[in-house]
């Protein structure tokens, strides 16, 4: 039985996001929302949590196409290689916000997916529930999105519906507020050119 947590992006209970954290460090899991759709999340520093969030998704894990959550700029040379000054500028410009970059890897990422992993997805979510839970936890998350089976509507969008579908799977399900049905704007910087890979929410402020 999954914790169907309620918190409001504007009212965070600082004891629940310390709670939820406790389980994360551990190795457990939750569905947050972010600034766009809603994310399966785990401790990118926990062993298991990689093949944990792979088998839920039903994906190999060299072909799971999971993204790191930031809680800002700060850390980004711990996981990848030296950005190009332009990559870097439009980063800070549009973050935090609804956009994926994939960046080239550096050696830690390997280590750390256990996998030879040469690029890796950044965010920096622009969401209170989401960002209060990387700066408790003190390292970025690794996540993957929530993806609806219906035909018509891509992304799971209500929390009910989320806990009906996960309940039992994952340790915490956050209530926060009904998420967006369009992913994030993807920006592939792997190799030094930017390339528009996908449009989604924040496009506008490109």
């Amino acid at each position: 039985m999954s914790e169907f947590v309620e918190i409001r992006p504007h009212n965070i209970n600082t004891r629940t996001i310390r709670e939820i954290v406790q389980v994360l460090r551990t190795g457990g899991l939750a569905i947050i929302p972010t600034d766009s759709i809603y994310a399966i999340v785990g401790d990118l520093y926990h062993r298991e949590v990689m093949e944990k969030i792979c088998k839920l998704i039903d994906k190999k894990p060299n072909k799971a196409n999971l993204s790191i959550l930031c809680k800002d700029l700060s850390n980004l040379s711990e996981y990848t290689s030296p950005i190009a000054n332009p990559t870097y500028k439009l980063m800070n410009r549009v973050l935090p916000g609804p956009f994926t970059f994939i960046l080239k890897a550096n050696n830690n990422i390997p280590k750390i997916f256990r996998q030879n992993k040469k690029t890796i997805g950044i965010r920096v979510p622009d969401n209170t529930i989401c960002q209060a839970i990387v700066a408790e936890l003190g390292n970025p998350l690794v996540s993957s999105s929530i993806h609806s089976e219906d035909e018509i509507q891509e992304y799971l969008t209500e929390p009910e519906e989320i806990f009906e579908l996960w309940n039992g799977k994952v340790e915490y399900i956050i209530d926060g507020e009904a998420g967006s049905n369009i992913g994030t704007t993807v920006i592939d910087a792997s190799e030094g050119e930017l390339e528009l890979v996908r449009e989604g929410l924040g496009i506008e402020k490109l």
